[in-house]
């Protein structure tokens, strides 16, 4: 088996637009991103997928190997998608364009559940959070999962709701998958869902049509870029020496 690393890039993003190449330390955030997938050991190789001629430049400028996808594409997911239809590689995984701080031991992590485990499809990442404030942000998507660790909903609100508890376990999700080819490809047909249409969030659409999804630990967080705000916390991080 061989797994693909697929980073969907686009401009034109809603709240933020052309962060992708906004500069991190001298370089873009999309070559930090790319070169931290580079150092996951489990990927074969690493693409980036986009419609923007701006982010191609700069992609083959740092040496990335580059797919230009249709600008139609309402998702990263279908962008992937579209992506690795021209791909032989069993394993797709989804990794974000705007987390310059992704983990490559998480992405082998994700790689390595699949591999291992022949009847899943689709693993995604969580992150343990023990305070309700700060998972308060809609932008922040949580997760319950079982006890075989499946998750069983994501949504924006704070799940669970600590009622009648303090010490409450909560789970960040980290917008990090790895599936298998095929069922992306079939996933990208299918109609949005209900309850995704509500949330906004596309992962609900793989629970609604009754696909199981696997969730693996973080052992560290991931910050998602969505706003300059934001940029600049990440900035702060990664100026330090040690990073």
């Amino acid at each position: 088996m061989t797994a693909c690393g697929i980073i969907p890039a686009r401009f034109d993003s809603q709240r933020f637009k052309g962060k992708i190449l906004e500069k991190i330390k001298g370089k873009s955030m999309l070559w930090h991103v790319y070169n931290r997938a580079k150092e996951a050991q489990f990927l074969d190789s690493v693409i980036i997928a986009t419609d923007s001629k701006k982010i191609q430049k700069e992609a083959e400028n740092f040496g990335a190997e580059v797919m230009m996808t249709s600008a139609e594409a309402l998702s990263g997911t279908d962008r992937i998608a579209e992506a690795a239809q021209s791909l032989s590689d069993e394993v797709i995984v989804n990794i974000q364009g705007d987390e310059p701080l992704i983990d490559p031991k998480l992405i082998d992590k994700l790689v390595q559940t699949l591999y291992d485990d022949e009847s899943l499809k689709i693993v995604t990442a969580v992150y343990k959070c023990k305070k309700a404030i700060e998972l308060e942000s809609q932008d922040v998507v949580k997760v319950v999962k079982d006890e075989d660790d499946y998750a069983l909903y994501f949504s924006r609100s704070l799940i669970p709701y600590p009622r009648f508890a303090d010490d409450v376990n909560f789970y960040k999700h980290l917008g990090i998958y790895a599936y298998r080819r095929m069922f992306l490809l079939t996933f990208a047909t299918l109609a949005p869902s209900e309850l995704e249409r509500i949330e906004g969030l596309e992962q609900l659409r793989m629970l609604e049509y009754g696909y199981k999804i696997k969730v693996v630990e973080a052992e560290s967080d991931s910050i998602g870029v969505d706003t300059p705000e934001e940029l600049e916390k990440v900035k702060r991080i990664m100026e330090k020496p040690s990073a």
